[in-house]
């Protein structure tokens, strides 16, 4: 008899959406035709249950129609979701540089075909106050890590998002931003199991307004550490610097771990609101994955 040992982030079968309602949208979707190579990925992807609690799953319009892309929209999270159309993201590729012995650009549906995809649900909670439930497919960072082999002096990433003023409306809306969108994670942050390079949500392929076709999520940091549309991953040995470090260093630091005891200069970080909602309730510590990544931290990196 095979005994199959849980991890401690994946949930009981009783939590999961029921597959016959997820599976009956799958073939409605395929029948009309709307699932091209990028969703059939999503498809074939080894489905985790959910991560760290039973909270439910956002509603897929909300997760879709309630977002921070400031590419998009500086500001209107509703609004996104339509301003996306000459935003062009197939064919996509992205750059890997810096100190590392095998750099290389990628083709992104070539490293779809041969990395583990998965799909995990995480909480996600942004820096605002909101937070979601999002069923998230992609594979981990570390995997990517591994093959372009980092030098020993490399200690954190450096990720950037497309710079198209002509394709992102939110770019010509806020020229004063310190385009393109870039961030950073620690090495070690980076290769935690939870760290993912997502291409899809909700068993499709990620929509523009959540990122598409390749972001970074990191479940235990708010949202706006988990950049977008990414097109270059450079290796450094020093600390990267970060697009809202940038704008407002006294409210957005480098590591921003979600914290509830440590509220952010203008509001209250102890409590979130659940999207559609509004619902109300406690933030946890590390956004409920204390666990799995406070090793890595002295308790001072927020």
């Amino acid at each position: 008899m095979l005994i199959r040992t849980r991890p401690g982030w994946e949930l009981p079968e009783s939590a999961v959406t029921p597959e016959k309602f997820y599976l009956n949208r799958r073939q409605l979707l395929a029948a009309a035709g709307f699932l091209g190579v990028e969703g059939l990925m999503a498809d074939t992807a080894k489905r985790n249950p959910e991560f760290a609690d039973a909270t439910k799953l956002t509603p897929e319009f909300a997760a879709t129609g309630y977002n921070n892309f400031y590419e998009l929209h500086p500001t209107d999270k509703e609004k996104a979701k339509d301003l996306g159309d000459k935003f062009i993201t197939e064919p996509w590729s992205f750059e890997v540089s810096g100190l590392v012995n095998k750099p290389k650009k990628y083709d992104l549906d070539d490293i779809r075909k041969r990395m583990p995809m998965e799909e995990r649900i995480y909480r996600f909670r942004c820096v605002e106050t909101w937070a979601m439930v999002v069923p998230w497919t992609g594979f981990p960072i570390s995997q990517l890590i591994k093959e372009v082999e980092p030098k020993p002096n490399a200690k954190y990433l450096r990720f950037v998002t497309a710079n198209r003023p002509d394709q992102f409306p939110g770019m010509k809306m806020a020229p004063f931003y310190p385009w393109p969108y870039h961030e950073g994670l620690r090495m070690d942050e980076a290769m935690n199991p939870l760290a993912m390079f997502v291409t899809g949500i909700y068993g499709k392929p990620l929509p523009k307004q959540n990122g598409a076709p390749l972001r970074v999520v990191t479940p235990w940091k708010y949202g706006y550490k988990s950049i977008k549309a990414i097109v270059k991953i450079e290796f450094t040995e020093k600390e990267p610097p970060t697009f809202w470090n940038k704008l407002q260093s006294s409210e957005y630091g480098f590591y921003s771990n979600v914290e509830p005891g440590k509220p952010h200069p203008r509001w209250s970080q102890a409590n979130e609101r659940l999207i559609p909602t509004g619902e109300r309730q406690k933030t946890l510590q590390y956004n409920g994955y204390e666990k799995y990544v406070a090793g890595m931290y002295n308790g001072k990196e927020f």
